[in-house]
């Protein structure tokens, strides 16, 4: 069996919640350093990188034809592995003041729940060949837990939602194991998608990713709220291909992403039925901790309590309950090893 020596992590070592739409970092000792977008806009004419985090994002729909604004992450894992290794080194350098190490840090890293050993060791990798000098890595839902201060080591069941940009992950956690867990390309993402198809069903209006997005996160609700919320929106009109302005409310952004939250329950209910029973007691009892963006969709903990019949409540700072769970591992990584991901590659000896 490997251990880790006693001085295996050092000041400088870092924790990376590497998601779809955004990527946080943690540097042991400092907590939070960066939470910027998982955007990187590469010139296509000289294979170099213009911009990466906030500035690329910012570029979204406005650039010229040989400059490409890229996320090289879907549904949490990466598809496009030379620009994450750019968006990594560029991370891992500004976290450490863009200070050079004779020894780059080790990293913390979460995948989502159920990736495959070719997507793991593709993060592992590409963080390697990013300057780190060694990558262990988490699923989401284990560090999420841990980063909301849940008994994962505990023989009681502990059950997570953490609702990303790119997947929702679902996991039933006790004993420092995961239990039962289901991934799910129904997130933020999808969401957006659903709103971007009804304004273009019933308006006849066609908007950009970003303007869905904005109108999600300011408007959004689940359930019928106190007073109606509004939104103008901007986007082109399909019959005359002119500039037109129309007002989304609440309900339409409610009645737009039901099927994909129909979709989310149904998963649900699949892991829950996938839980032993002295779990399932469990988790009747202590309900379900919900992280990642999505919590933040307003009415979300009714719902899902409504509808599953179980207590939820929505983590601290549900954003960063991620990376905040990769950093406390970096402080102290012995009670959490039995989570890592293909440890034998990532434990050092003694």
């Amino acid at each position: 069996m490997a251990f880790f020596s006693k001085n295996i992590f050092f000041s400088n070592d870092i924790a990376i919640d590497l998601g779809t739409a955004n990527t946080l970092v943690y540097v042991r000792g400092k907590g939070i350093v960066i939470n910027e977008p998982s955007v990187v806009a590469v010139n296509d004419k000289t294979n170099q990188v213009v911009a990466v985090g906030r500035e690329a994002k910012s570029m979204l729909g406005k650039t010229p034809a040989h400059i490409r604004v890229v996320r090289p992450l879907s549904h949490g894992v990466i598809s496009d592995f030379e620009v994450t290794e750019e968006l990594l080194t560029y991370f891992i350098n500004k976290a450490q003041g863009g200070n050079v190490r004779m020894f780059g840090p080790r990293v913390v890293i979460g995948v989502p729940t159920g990736v495959t050993n070719v997507q793991s060791r593709a993060v592992r990798d590409a963080a390697k060949n990013a300057g780190a000098r060694e990558a262990i890595i988490l699923e989401e839902t284990v560090a999420g837990a841990i980063g909301a201060k849940l008994p994962v080591s505990e023989a009681v069941g502990t059950m997570v939602l953490d609702i990303g940009g790119g997947t929702t992950d679902i996991a039933v956690i006790a004993l420092k194991g995961v239990v039962a867990a289901k991934s799910s390309h129904v997130a933020g993402d999808r969401f957006n998608e659903n709103i971007i198809d009804f304004v273009r069903s019933e308006f006849k209006l066609g908007i950009g990713e970003r303007t869905a997005e904005d109108a999600k996160i300011t408007i959004g609700a689940v359930v019928p709220l106190g007073e109606i919320l509004s939104r103008s929106v901007r986007g082109r009109d399909y019959a005359t291909g002119l500039p037109r302005e129309i007002v989304l409310t609440d309900t339409h952004i409610r009645e737009a992403i039901a099927p994909s939250l129909d979709t989310l329950m149904d998963a649900m209910k699949e892991v829950i039925e996938a839980t032993p029973a002295e779990l399932l007691s469990d988790v009747l009892e202590r309900g379900v901790t919900v992280f990642g963006g999505g919590a933040l969709l307003r009415g979300l903990p009714q719902i899902l309590a409504k509808m599953l019949g179980v207590p939820v409540r929505v983590a601290p700072d549900p954003l960063t309950a991620v990376v905040r769970g990769g950093g406390i591992v970096t402080e102290n990584p012995m009670p959490y090893t039995d989570f890592f991901i293909d440890e034998e590659d990532i434990l050092s000896e003694a």
